[in-house]
């Protein structure tokens, strides 16, 4: 089965972001992909700022994200934007890092008035990246999230429902389109 690259632009250690993606990774993986999880928090933050594309983390993020079919990606939205971390790890990808690839955006954010920051602030960023195919992301509010004693998240029937419903289509696109050309094959295209 393909291989999923998730990245969480979270740089909380305890985060209702990451325990998202930690959610749909664990969904993921019941359907039989492998899921290989980037937080961007964990990268040496000097390698990330100082745009260090050869560091040995850096250089592993990128390969897990060019072996990738699927791409999720989870931010917290911040100042109406995603964050600042997760914009320069995507600033180190190659021009064409996410090429061949369906990705899905997630967002958590503290207002309805961020509802938007999927489709104005990160999927023109995703689509330059050359996104295959860039579906409907979904926005979920702090406050409709909680993290147990565990850190895992709890949320309710309705929530988890939806969560479902955009998950779904990922998997569909990720599995009708196979696996894309290698990165050095879509490079050279």
């Amino acid at each position: 089965m393909s291989n999923i690259a998730i990245i969480t632009g979270s740089l909380s250690p305890r985060s209702k972001t990451a325990a998202l993606a930690a959610r749909v990774a664990a969904r993921l993986g019941r359907e039989g992909f492998r899921v290989t999880t980037v937080h961007v928090r964990d990268l040496p933050a000097e390698d990330v700022l100082f745009g260090r594309v050869d560091s040995p983390a850096i250089a592993e993020a990128s390969r897990v994200i060019a072996e990738a079919a699927g791409v999720v990606i989870a931010t917290p939205i911040y100042k109406a934007s995603y964050t600042g971390a997760l914009k320069a790890l995507l600033d180190l990808l190659p021009q064409f890092g996410l090429a061949g690839k369906a990705v899905l955006p997630l967002a958590t954010g503290g207002t309805l008035a961020h509802v938007l920051a999927i489709d104005y602030g990160l999927r023109p960023v995703l689509q330059s990246l050359g996104a295959r195919h860039v579906l409907a992301g979904l926005f979920l509010l702090d406050k409709a999230l909680r993290l147990g004693e565990d850190g895992q998240l709890e949320i309710d029937d309705e929530l988890g429902n939806k969560l479902e419903d955009i998950v779904k289509p990922f998997i569909d696109s990720v599995v009708r389109e196979g696996l894309p050309l290698p990165a050095r094959e879509v490079a050279a295209a």
